[in-house]
């Protein structure tokens, strides 16, 4: 196992799933602090965007809208194509 050569490919996999777990994270502090930080009122005093409550609107229409973009930015700027045929052997 010491001198065993690691495989390339598990750094670029830990990296894409830093990235993704980091993804998940921002979602949920968005999600979390439009919808309680805004929805933590009475609904007497809700303000209201295109006829929902401005803390839905933001935390969940806004919120997907925004990882929509993210997601597909940095999967198609990030992320590397990576093979899952085995290295240096040829097996047809």
């Amino acid at each position: 196992m010491k001198g065993e050569k690691i495989d390339p490919r598990f750094k670029i996999a830990h990296r894409e799933a830093l990235i993704g777990v980091g993804l998940v994270i921002f979602n949920f502090i968005w999600w979390f602090g439009f919808a309680y930080g805004l929805g933590g009122q009475s609904p007497d005093s809700y303000t209201y965007v295109f006829g929902l409550p401005a803390w839905f609107f933001y935390s969940c229409v806004l919120g997907f809208i925004i990882m929509a973009v993210l997601v597909t930015v940095i999967v198609k700027f990030w992320f590397v194509d990576v093979s899952f045929d085995e290295e240096g052997g040829d097996h047809s």
